[in-house]
């Protein structure tokens, strides 16, 4: 098997047995293993009898941590990077040492196993294969609902926290009031639970079920409705021309006897 200076190591997001017999070969044969947390990580290391050395690697000490991993890569060694859970470089620490190792000219290889997309997505049933992932959603409402309306048209997955998600998923209900997610937690775990349904009826869900852990998310992309397309492509049109909005909802409710008020709010976003 070739040889590489620096191996990217995904370890289990849930379930212990769902590591791979290569990566707890490389976790033992590494010279260092650079971990996010070294708590979470030994704890992982102690359950299959790995011996090896770790080195803090996180976000807030990516770049000074550069020299020490090329002097060790310079003795020869090789380095194994974990995250607490899932790939690195996943909504995890690793792409600016990745970037210098690259320029420096040291081989980096990935080891294929436990990412919590994946597994969210194959059991997730959509129309179609394309996806945009968000990875952790931004902290204002307005940066959500500019995220929700520059994707409608295409499935949107994301990461959120036990304490978040029912806050994301109303904002998601007031920007889309008929659109339709999924939402899964716990993960390869006990208590796994993925649930898809209209986005008003999963916050009824979870306002009664204790959430815990990171939780995966889907907003589903808008049906495809070639009268709305009409519509919206007249309202482009319109306002090419320099109508208002006000203008253009009176405009299209009289030629197509549609809701004045739904007009107005399309012209609006």
């Amino acid at each position: 098997m070739k040889e590489y200076d620096f191996y990217i190591v995904p370890t289990p997001i849930g379930n212990l047995g769902d590591i791979t017999h290569r990566a707890i070969e490389i976790l033992k044969t590494a010279d260092v293993i650079a971990c996010e947390d070294m708590r979470v990580t030994q704890k992982l290391l102690n359950h299959f009898d790995i011996k090896t050395k770790c080195i803090s690697y996180h976000k807030f000490n990516e770049k000074e941590r550069i020299n020490c991993f090329l002097e060790i890569l310079n003795e020869g060694k090789k380095i194994a990077l974990v995250s607490d859970a899932g790939t690195p470089l996943f909504c995890d620490p690793g792409a600016v040492i990745v970037e210098e190792l690259r320029k420096h000219n040291y081989t980096v290889t990935a080891l294929a196993g436990a990412n919590a997309v994946a597994t969210f997505l194959s059991q997730v049933p959509r129309e179609a294969e394309d996806f945009f992932f968000a990875g952790f959603l931004p902290k204002t409402k307005t940066q959500i609902e500019n995220l929700i309306k520059k994707y409608r048209k295409t499935d949107i997955v994301f990461y959120d926290s036990p304490n978040r998600i029912l806050n994301t998923l109303e904002i998601i209900k007031e920007k889309r009031p008929d659109a339709s997610c999924a939402v899964g937690r716990e993960l390869t775990k006990i208590f796994e639970e993925i649930v898809i349904d209209r986005t008003e009826n999963i916050i009824e869900h979870f306002k009664t079920n204790i959430l815990k852990g990171e939780i995966v998310g889907l907003v589903f992309r808008e049906k495809n409705n070639s009268s709305d397309t009409d519509i919206n492509e007249k309202i482009e049109i319109l306002k090419a021309k320099g109508f208002k909005a006000k203008e253009i909802s009176i405009i299209l409710s009289e030629l197509y006897n549609i809701n004045k008020n739904d007009v107005y709010k399309r012209c609006l976003d």
